[in-house]
């Protein structure tokens, strides 16, 4: 029989020693509850601005600061719609969205337009409406990428049921990038052009909307040949934009 006082033996039966804590477990729960801040954040903030933003200006967006940083100036003074000219409000509508009006976000026709066109070989375009854009200024990055864009499909379904389609064109028409630090109808109209957005004429208003896909490097204010024809184009379709009560889109057929 084993002697229970030997020397290696502890008295009371063999015990298992306890593990010393594995450094990484509270590296883990740091890392966990730092995603959970960030996720409360990135879902947080949309959802709050998406009814801040329903009533009160937007005063900067995430494209604004980028540009900042990056040494360009900030000129972006938010105009009421009823403040800025006609002229401008279907100049946009004609050349971002003909379809703005019918569509609850997405332009389903343009998608599958833009689709067949890529696999006949032609350029992946862009199918945004004024909504998706307006989701996409307010709230994210300027970069391109599949993530910012599954963001902006998120974003746009709230957008639509949350917001009038007035107030959605007033908010893009305040905060669409319209030059090198140059931010909304009032700033483009008096950089572009040295008068305010409510005496833009429908010329002046229809380069305005032409240089909206590319405003760092086109001008409005001296187009080339191609913003001519396009703006030329725009000013023609913009005829056949109804307008409501204080520029409100969208109004009533009756």
């Amino acid at each position: 029989m084993a002697d229970p006082t030997a020397p290696g033996r502890r008295r009371g039966g063999s015990r298992r020693r306890s593990r010393p804590a594995s450094p990484t477990r509270p590296r883990r729960r740091v890392w966990r509850r730092l995603l959970a801040v960030v996720a409360l954040v990135s879902l947080g903030l949309p959802a709050l601005g998406l009814m801040a933003f329903r009533w009160l200006p937007v005063p900067v967006t995430p494209l604004m600061l980028v540009r900042v940083a990056q040494g360009e100036g900030l000129r972006h003074d938010w105009t009421a719609l009823e403040s800025i000219a006609p002229a401008l409000v279907r100049a946009v509508i004609a050349s971002e969205d003909a379809r703005f009006c019918t569509h609850t976000g997405f332009d389903w026709r343009e998608i599958r337009t833009a689709w067949e066109d890529w696999q006949d070989g032609g350029r992946l375009r862009g199918a945004s409406t004024i909504s998706m854009q307006t989701a996409r200024s307010v709230f994210l990055w300027p970069n391109r990428d599949a993530v910012r864009k599954a963001a902006e499909v998120a974003l746009t379904v709230p957008l639509e049921w949350g917001w009038s389609k007035r107030r959605i064109v007033e908010v893009y028409l305040n905060v669409a990038e319209w030059g090198p630090g140059v931010y909304g109808a009032e700033a483009a109209a008096r950089h572009h052009f040295g008068v305010p957005a409510t005496a833009l004429t429908p010329t002046q208003a229809a380069r305005l909307a032409a240089i909206l896909p590319a405003p760092r490097t086109w001008s409005a204010a001296a187009p080339g040949e191609h913003v001519r024809r396009r703006a030329a184009t725009i000013q023609a379709r913009a005829r056949h934009v109804r307008l409501g009560d204080r520029n409100a889109p969208c109004p009533d057929p009756s």
